[in-house]
């Protein structure tokens, strides 16, 4: 019985650690790369999404909540991702797409890949430590100052709503 009870101890701590300080550095739209490390000490909020699905219009939300935040340390981390079948065909046309319709300047990835056997090896992590893989395009996944994963959302949880605002606040108090 104490075997199974220290199996399981060490199970649940190694789970543990691998919630820890989250990493990962992707592509930059804008070229050059961007790193989870670089923001270590500020909440950030990852969001995969799509410029050709039902939710796109949570941009909006997504560059609202940058705005409220960003001088108390905020960052809004957007990663297209064609996952869904849903974004455009290149990162070039992403970006025209976002500047245009949503005047957006909240840092953004490459089109990544976000589930599956293919996926970033930040959302393997975010996985491996929560179980947590974007079922569609807009899921949201708050980090704390140290990386590790605060809590996640689906794609109907918007942006600015007071399940994300109030979640981030406190990280930020």
């Amino acid at each position: 019985m104490l075997r199974i009870l220290t199996t399981v101890f060490l199970v649940l701590m190694a789970q543990a650690g691998l919630a820890k300080g989250l990493t990962g550095t992707f592509p930059s739209i804008d070229g050059g790369t961007l790193s989870i490390e670089e923001w270590r000490g500020q909440p950030v909020l990852v969001v995969n999404t799509a410029s050709q699905c039902g939710f796109t219009n949570q941009y909006d939300g997504l560059q609202a909540l940058y705005d409220r935040y960003r001088a108390a340390g905020l960052v809004v981390l957007a990663v297209p991702s064609d996952d869904f079948n849903q974004e455009l065909a290149s990162a070039e046309e992403v970006k025209e797409f976002c500047e245009i319709n949503f005047n957006l300047d909240i840092p953004m990835t490459d089109i990544t890949h976000v589930k599956g056997a293919k996926a970033h090896p930040f959302y393997r992590s975010v996985r491996s430590a929560t179980g947590f893989e974007p079922k569609w395009n807009f899921n949201k996944i708050l980090l704390n100052a140290d990386g590790e994963v605060v809590k996640s959302w689906g794609s109907v949880v918007k942006p600015e709503s007071a399940a994300i605002t109030s979640e981030i606040e406190k990280l930020l108090n």
